[in-house]
């Protein structure tokens, strides 16, 4: 017996700068993913070249009705999306918003709720206006709080009865390795000071802390939650150095989210600022901000790592965005993510325990070279039994965590419809049950295919979860 709640929230998430497209549309500014036509594999352009995979994307701006008609076919009772900043502010300086920008969210908004279906929004994913990272350095810059504030409050009182579930950052702890994508920071990160980036991370949290107290105040109704990237570390041997190590790894994933939830910084952190040299600048007032703490924790789960202290066997993971060890008792995908099941219960467990607040998994697929072919009907499909097999495992364990008494209010599998990916700006590298006919060369006419996995998920959906296979 399965013991999914009955209001537990099914769908899918994806980031508007990986699928919206129309980059210079209807008087959208740029962002920093304008100018990483490479992802994170490769540097920044002086300006946006047609190379770019994410500037058309998968032209959801255009198909968002089919597409979130597609979703409810699927039985969608939540989606989650991104609202891209420099739709709203151009520059994200502005001083008035884009209408236009505004109206197009609150036709995607209401495009949702026709089929039952509750927006989960992302406020800042990955999508960091590029004047702000160009003239202030991101996050570098305090400067930035006021900026998100003035967004923040905007979308607050434009959205405000349309959204229930707002998450302030995306993977808000990624900015340790990936300064200019999570962060917008333009300096390059082997120059990249801990003072100065610690510094952004204080920036991130006031930011968050604060889009918490003023989402509270302006929409009582609402739950605001942070997002971070979920990794479970395990040491590589019982070794009590490897698992000190683990420890120390962890501790620089968990006190984003002790911060988000206890509302202060915790002690370890503080010892790693002093052995660091790292004297944060904290204004009057932040450490005030800080306690507005929020109501549920939303993360992503891909992968767990190992960790050692011998520095002879710590060699990073293929494709490992955090670090980290590869597990030898672990199978890896096509791009080397090791493939863990159980971590998901793990981790579940871990934030619970650790948190005492509702969890909410945001992220979490395959990312595959999926195969177009002809199905039985005169039409195309693809026989992905492979992400079946991958959803069907994490979700049992995910099951699991909620037996072992864990709150988790929902899982939105990651790129339910194919998209550009944010690590390498590739689009054989698909999650979907959706294809989309778009491939690396720009080729492609951008039609939509439904893949055995969609049908998978409208089923596991309507029986809320009673017909995954254990």
């Amino acid at each position: 017996m399965t013991t999914f709640p009955k209001n537990f929230l099914w769908g899918g998430a994806v980031a508007a700068n990986q699928c919206e497209g129309a980059y210079n549309e209807d008087g959208k500014g740029l962002d920093i993913q304008d100018i990483m036509p490479r992802g994170i594999k490769g540097l920044p352009t002086d300006k946006p070249t047609m190379d770019n995979m994410k500037l058309i994307g998968i032209d959801l701006y255009h198909r968002y009705k089919d597409d979130i008609k597609l979703f409810a076919e699927m039985g969608f009772k939540v989606f989650r999306t991104s609202i891209a900043w420099s739709r709203i502010f151009p520059n994200g300086d502005d001083a008035e918003p884009n209408e236009q920008g505004l109206a197009f969210y609150d036709a995607l908004f209401d495009e949702c709720h026709k089929y039952g279906i509750e927006p989960l929004v992302t406020i800042s994913h990955y999508e960091t206006p590029l004047h702000l990272a160009r003239k202030y350095n991101g996050w570098v810059s305090r400067d930035l709080i006021g900026f998100y504030e003035n967004y923040v409050r905007t979308i607050f009182m434009r959205y405000g009865k349309k959204v229930k579930y707002w998450l302030t950052f995306n993977e808000i702890n990624s900015v340790l390795h990936e300064p200019l994508m999570s962060g917008g920071i333009m300096t390059p990160k082997e120059k990249l000071t801990l003072q100065d980036l610690y510094q952004a991370v204080h920036h991130e949290l006031v930011a968050s802390a604060l889009a918490t107290k003023i989402g509270h105040e302006m929409m009582p109704e609402a739950k605001i939650g942070c997002m971070v990237l979920s990794m479970p570390i395990y040491p590589l041997t019982p070794h009590p150095d490897d698992v000190i190590a683990a420890m120390k790894a962890d501790h620089m994933n968990y006190f984003f989210g002790d911060v988000h939830v206890r509302g202060q910084y915790p002690e370890y952190i503080k010892r790693y600022f002093r052995e660091n040299h790292i004297e944060l600048q904290i204004e009057d007032g932040d450490e005030e901000i800080l306690k507005h703490t929020v109501d549920f924790v939303s993360f992503s789960y891909y992968m767990s790592v190992c960790e050692t202290a011998d520095l002879e066997k710590k060699k990073k993971g293929k494709g490992n965005l955090m670090g980290g060890v590869p597990n030898p008792y672990l199978p890896s995908s096509e791009w080397g993510w090791q493939i863990d099941p159980q971590g998901i219960r793990y981790i579940l467990n871990m934030f619970w325990d650790r948190w005492q607040k509702p969890l909410f998994i945001v992220e979490n697929g395959l990312g595959a070279m999926d195969e177009l072919i002809d199905d039985e009907q005169g039409g195309k499909t693809v026989q992905d039994d492979y992400r079946i097999s991958y959803l069907n495992d994490h979700l049992v364990q995910v099951n699991e965590a909620i037996k072992d008494g864990v709150s988790v209010m929902g899982y939105t599998t990651w790129g339910c419809i194919d998209l550009v990916s944010a690590s390498s700006a590739e689009f054989k590298k698909r999650y979907g049950f959706i294809y989309v006919d778009r491939h690396d060369d720009g080729s492609g006419t951008l039609a939509r295919y439904k893949k055995k996995s969609f049908f998978w998920y409208k089923d596991i959906i309507a029986s809320n979860g009673d017909m995954l296979k254990k």
